[in-house]
């Protein structure tokens, strides 16, 4: 007999697909709305890298996941400035589409690949709220697809036997199972909205952000991303 706390650990195939289509929607006409001065802007997520080059990366990864290019090193640091640095010449509405393209086209090669590029839509769907911080927009690691995002953590950090975590998140109707339910240690505990549990588990700056608890695990051991 199935219950609920098994459905957690059942990996939904088209969820990436469903998060990066959503976000297509929402982020690429932000960025045709944009001028060209906007994608010179720095990103202080990403040190050193500015709108244009976060988004020349999340848009040369999803085409390596729709191509399936992926040799030795891929998605290193030294792979991501080669890419970025293959796309110097190029104009920036060429780089939004072709992030527009590997949006659209990357959710069904992750789903067919057994939760080994599940990584990948969540990282992209964190940049595109980087590149938000950035141009000083609202909704940052929010959204329409947050529900969906906030799905995809859980699935994610399950999978890689992260940290046990319990989330009581404003945006969703029932609580969120995080991390390892292995009863090794007894999960941490979470109270708070959906976009400041991304910033934690992104290691990105909270920004202020009030109205959250974190008990029982320390931030930095949410971080899914390093540094």
């Amino acid at each position: 007999m199935t219950t609920p706390a098994d459905l957690h650990d059942v990996r939904d195939p088209e969820l990436p697909g469903r998060l990066l289509t959503l976000e297509r929607d929402e982020l690429v006409p932000l960025l045709r709305s944009r001028t060209d001065a906007d994608f010179a802007l720095p990103v202080v997520a990403c040190p050193g890298w500015t709108v244009r080059d976060v988004l020349a990366h999340c848009s040369s990864a999803l085409i390596r996941v729709v191509e399936q290019r992926f040799e030795k090193g891929v998605f290193s640091p030294e792979s991501n400035d080669r890419d970025i640095a293959e796309r110097a010449d190029w104009s920036n509405a060429r780089v939004v589409d072709e992030l527009e393209r590997g949006m659209s086209e990357a959710g069904p090669v992750i789903a067919r690949a057994g939760g080994v590029l599940d990584m990948v839509a969540l990282g992209e769907w964190v940049h595109a709220g980087d590149v938000r911080v950035a141009f000083g927009e609202p909704g940052a690691y929010a959204g329409r697809g947050l529900p969906e995002a906030l799905a995809l953590l859980g699935a994610v950090t399950r999978a890689r036997g992260h940290v046990p975590l319990h989330a009581d998140v404003d945006d969703l109707d029932e609580p969120l199972k995080l991390g390892e339910a292995s009863g090794e240690r007894p999960p941490g505990r979470y109270i708070g909205d959906g976009a400041t549990l991304v910033r934690l588990y992104a290691g990105r700056p909270l920004d202020g952000a009030a109205g959250w608890e974190l008990a029982g695990v320390e931030a930095k051991e949410l971080n899914i991303f390093g540094g």
